[in-house]
């Protein structure tokens, strides 16, 4: 057996982010009264994911703190969507946070590949989440059974891609790094961020949309490790 250590990526790798992010927003600002006020609440959220995904790239670059990314998510989109609500951000994103471990909604085989892999694996987590909420969606969706450890970025000091994160991953897992296998859907945090450290990957990209180009593919600097694609998580059984 080639590996004897997996990986994963908990957001949009195991658990349904985009989904469960969309219905606990709207569930959230249905319990605040506030759906009314925003219009439809397609384009709003529409206008939220983008916002969300912009300063997420700046948190994970240390250009803004996790407290400012928290409120401003918010305040931003509302302004952005022609619904300013000054003074809300704060207030919406513990309302959000709330209803997120609540949502239970898989990526589509995730339940049936754990089932199979984690009596033949050691296996963990590694996620750039927040503390407070990755635990307990874990918990909830009933996926903690399947992992060793939970590894979160934030109680290590460093987030996906820096290979501290994957440093420490594979030392508290008493993992070689040879035999062990990254399982993502960030091209950017994952993939690059395994590849950089020389741990073997696999990039899950159910959409063609956010396929690799071959230069990028092949663009490996100093790296060894090996880089595969799938489009479904059941395909990871053709590989392990």
């Amino acid at each position: 057996m080639k590996y004897t250590h997996l990986f994963f990526d908990l957001d949009n790798t195991l658990w349904d982010f985009n989904a469960n992010s969309y219905d606990a927003l709207y569930d959230a600002l249905k319990k605040m009264g506030l759906l009314d006020k925003i219009g439809g609440y397609e384009k709003y959220f529409s206008v939220y994911h983008e916002v969300n995904d912009r300063l997420w790239a700046l948190y994970r670059d240390n250009k803004i703190s996790k407290d400012i990314l928290r409120g401003l998510r918010f305040e931003e989109s509302l302004e952005l969507n022609h619904t300013p609500m000054p003074g809300m951000g704060d207030t919406i994103n513990d309302a959000y946070l709330a209803e997120m471990p609540k949502q239970l909604k898989l990526v589509p085989g995730a339940r049936v590949v754990l089932d199979y892999l984690h009596h033949k694996y050691k296996m963990a987590i590694i996620t750039n989440g927040f503390r407070e909420v990755q635990v307990d969606k874990l918990i909830q969706s009933g996926l903690e059974k399947y992992f060793d450890k939970v590894i979160i970025s934030e109680e290590v000091g460093a987030q996906k891609p820096h290979k501290k994160i994957f440093e420490h991953a594979v030392k508290s897992m008493n993992a070689p790094k040879r035999k062990s296998l990254m399982i993502g859907d960030s091209w950017d945090a994952d993939i690059l961020g395994a590849r950089q450290f020389g741990m073997d990957q696999v990039y899950y990209c159910p959409s063609s949309a956010n396929l690799p180009s071959a230069e990028e593919l092949e663009d490996k600097g100093d790296s060894k490790a090996t880089t595969r694609i799938i489009t479904h998580l059941g395909q990871l059984l053709e590989i392990l």
